[in-house]
């Protein structure tokens, strides 16, 4: 494992229960940092803070609620007063059907959750990196923002929408100290495959050069020297992860 420094910082993991969120804590523990997860779920946080051990605190938050994002901010805050870093990779995937038949009330849900959800959580911390002029933003995208899955829809419409969002964001804060960017990883083996039909797990695999799925250690990986200060020239960039898939 490269080392990576995140000695002294302290960063909000959005999901960071599971799947990814979790492998990053993991990282930036290894890391030297401290992390507080932010979940909706709190027997997983518990559970994760239980098997992280020292130099993590927890928030239950829905991301989809602004007042719930609000309050997680001050939560956290109250804690340790400075946020360095803050990954959202709080996210659904929604069904696997064709637009025409896509449920509203699932399209609706995908959105609030993957796009507003990263909106709000941005929007409430910024003002906390920019009183300090430092931070790190990292957003989880993913391939499909780039390329548009069929039979998600939803799902490509709002990851796409992270990107474009990153970009903004980024530029917006690139006469500060904050740096904003985002990844866009393949499919990567998590417990959200657990929402996705078997074909349409195969079809993801077959666009992969590699001819594997990513590991959520990878992901964290870049994630975290994202968060790094030596990430001090890359804001509003799309860093991609999918094994030789996409390369733009």
């Amino acid at each position: 494992m490269n080392q990576l420094d995140m000695a002294g910082r302290h960063a909000v993991i959005t999901g960071g229960a599971v799947g990814l969120g979790h492998a990053i804590a993991q990282r930036m523990l290894a890391s030297g940092g401290s992390v507080t997860l932010w979940d909706r779920d709190e027997a997983a946080l518990q559970r994760a803070k239980s098997g992280l051990g020292k130099g993590v605190n927890t928030v239950v938050v829905n991301v989809a609620d602004h007042t719930s994002v609000v309050s997680a901010v001050a939560q956290t805050v109250a804690i340790n007063p400075a946020i360095d870093a803050l990954v959202n990779s709080a996210g659904i995937t929604g069904p696997n059907v064709k637009v025409w038949d896509y449920p509203p009330q699932d399209w609706l849900e995908v959105m609030q959750i993957n796009l507003n959800g990263l909106f709000y959580c941005c929007r409430e911390v910024v003002p906390h990196m920019r009183a300090r002029n430092y931070g790190r933003i990292v957003n989880i995208a993913s391939v499909a923002g780039k390329d548009g899955n069929p039979n998600a829809s939803a799902y490509s419409a709002s990851k796409a929408a992270v990107m474009a969002l990153t970009k903004s964001l980024g530029k917006e804060l690139a006469d500060t100290g904050v740096r904003v960017n985002c990844v866009t990883p393949a499919a990567v083996k998590t417990a959200m495959f657990d929402q996705m039909s078997a074909e349409h797990i195969a079809f993801m695999l077959s666009k992969i050069p590699m001819g594997r799925f990513g590991t959520p250690e990878e992901v964290a990986a870049m994630v975290t020297w994202l968060c790094t200060q030596d990430c001090s020239f890359s804001t509003g960039a799309v860093f991609d992860l999918s094994g030789g898939r996409s390369t733009y």
